[in-house]
């Protein structure tokens, strides 16, 4: 699923990510080369249709469906985030709170490399509403669960659903809508993640802050039924068409089992068996690296191994973005413990992080001249470091009015590091072959290695708070700073890209 992110440009494991780390400009070179040889649409300049003729009579509803899917992704990610610390005071299991994240970004990863194939199989519509259902079921379980071990299922279904979803705003864009709109159509679906990181936290955090965290799960669900009742009456039937690459299985079961194990360390007593675990992710994660060398179907297109190529180096730079935006799963648990902050306010803190990589964007993407873009590509790693490491210096208890803003302003510059960046690395995992098939394969594998990170990051912060238990101050510092140190590797892995590049 190669979610764009609000700027127009292709990404939110997200990361976002998570997960949501939102993808920046990286729809895939065939179908780029389709836009530019679409020719001239109608009321478009060069080929590129109008907000009116892709908004108005006839085509309204294929447009809400498209957004509608990735908007419900994304808003369901900064609910969920915004009212679990209020979930968990009421139904308990705090030792599983990154399970939450970590459930939801492994599902997203599988069925995210099963959109062609359900396209394939089902046709646009019937993909859409197998989607809306899975979403749809998980959801009611989360509003229904009296204990955490079921609502961590609902977290699976979710995002198996979540998964198909987001997947399915980019893929069918070229079945819905004619070519000169492919490039508008694209835009609308980035901008539903700008929405969701504001109206997220906001339903999430008023929910929660009323007590009724569980009527957020049930808006969300009667707002998932609504949009698939749109579906048969707005998108294509037929198949998908096309041939569909077979599901790399192996390496999909060893990253599941690996980011599986190191969920588990966050869970487990202190000591050995938790040092047992994250060794066990380590080798499963060489051992899906060794069957990726050497496999006819895989995640990674061949070019990550071949010697000389930047590619591994891009990806292993995006992994480090990836895994430190996780850290707003977080955000709003500190500000509630730490700061005192109410659920609404505590939301809109973790928001921060998004508006910080969202805005950075939109200036970074102004860069033009090679070696000002390489050295962004270093210097965002970095500046993600810096907002890191500062914000965990600035976690104390019983925080007072001016420390809380200047969290605001750190996360906002953590976040940043992220947007001034990314861009510019999906760009040069574009340029990386002039084999147009090979690079198609390169720019939609950046999704998949997104919400792999996003799940790993996820899973690796609550290894690190659970750590600092039972404080919270120490927690804060030991996630923070840990992810501080990742986001530094990043700066050496941009590095090595940049002198191969």
């Amino acid at each position: 699923m190669t979610l764009l992110d609000d700027d127009g440009t292709a990404g939110g494991t997200a990361a976002a990510g998570a997960d949501r780390m939102k993808t920046a400009d990286t729809r895939t070179a065939d179908t780029k080369t389709d836009d530019m040889t679409a020719g001239d649409g109608e009321g478009g300049e060069a080929g590129v249709g109008t907000w009116r003729e892709l908004l108005g009579p006839g085509r309204l509803g294929t447009a809400l469906v498209l957004a509608g899917g990735v908007a419900l992704y994304a808003v369901n990610v900064y609910v969920t985030t915004s009212l679990l610390p209020t979930a968990v005071r009421d139904i308990g299991g705090e030792r599983f709170y990154a399970w939450n994240a970590t459930f939801f970004l492994i599902a997203s990863v599988i069925s995210s490399m099963l959109v062609g194939r359900t396209l394939a199989a089902r046709g646009p519509v019937g993909a859409y509403l197998v989607a809306f259902a899975l979403f749809t079921a998980g959801t009611v379980v989360c509003a229904v669960s009296p204990v955490m071990e079921l609502l961590l299922v609902g977290r699976a279904v979710q995002g198996l659903g979540g998964g198909l979803l987001a997947g399915l705003g980019l893929a069918v864009i070229r079945f819905a809508l004619p070519p000169h709109l492919w490039t508008r159509g694209a835009a609308l679906v980035s901008a539903m993640w700008g929405i969701g990181a504001f109206a997220g936290p906001a339903i999430g955090g008023l929910f929660a802050q009323m007590g009724s965290w569980r009527l957020a799960f049930g808006a969300l669900a009667l707002l998932a039924v609504v949009i698939a009742f749109l579906v048969p009456r707005a998108l294509p039937r037929g198949e998908g068409g096309g041939t569909v690459a077979a599901v790399p299985v192996t390496s999909l079961g060893l990253l599941t089992g690996a980011a599986a194990l190191v969920s588990v360390a966050g869970v487990l007593p202190r000591g050995a068996l938790t040092a047992v675990a994250v060794a066990g992710a380590l080798v499963l994660v060489a051992l899906f690296l060794v069957h990726e060398r050497r496999a006819s179907v895989r995640v990674l297109p061949a070019l990550t191994f071949s010697a000389g190529s930047p590619l591994k180096w891009i990806y292993l730079t995006i992994v480090a973005l990836a895994i430190g935006s996780t850290a707003e799963t977080f955000i709003p648990l500190f500000g509630q413990r730490l700061g005192g902050l109410a659920p609404l306010a505590a939301g809109f803190l973790g928001a921060a992080l998004s508006l910080g990589w969202s805005t950075a964007q939109f200036v970074s993407a102004n860069a033009v001249r090679q070696a000002t873009v390489r050295r962004i590509r270093v210097a965002g790693p970095a500046v993600l470091a810096a907002g890191l490491a500062l914000t965990a210096l600035l976690q104390r208890e019983d925080a007072g009015g001016l420390t809380m803003v200047l969290w605001v302003v750190t996360y906002m510059v953590a976040g940043a590091g992220i947007g001034m960046a990314f861009p510019h690395l999906a760009t040069a995992v574009m340029g990386s072959t002039q084999d147009q098939e090979e690079a198609g394969r390169a720019t939609t594998a950046i999704n998949t290695v997104q919400l792999i990170a996003s799940a790993f990051g996820s899973a690796l912060a609550g290894v690190l708070v659970n750590l600092g238990e039972p404080s919270t101050v120490r927690s804060a510092h030991y996630l923070l700073g840990g992810f501080a140190v990742i986001a530094l590797v990043g700066c050496l892995t941009a590095r090595a890209g940049r002198s191969r590049g």
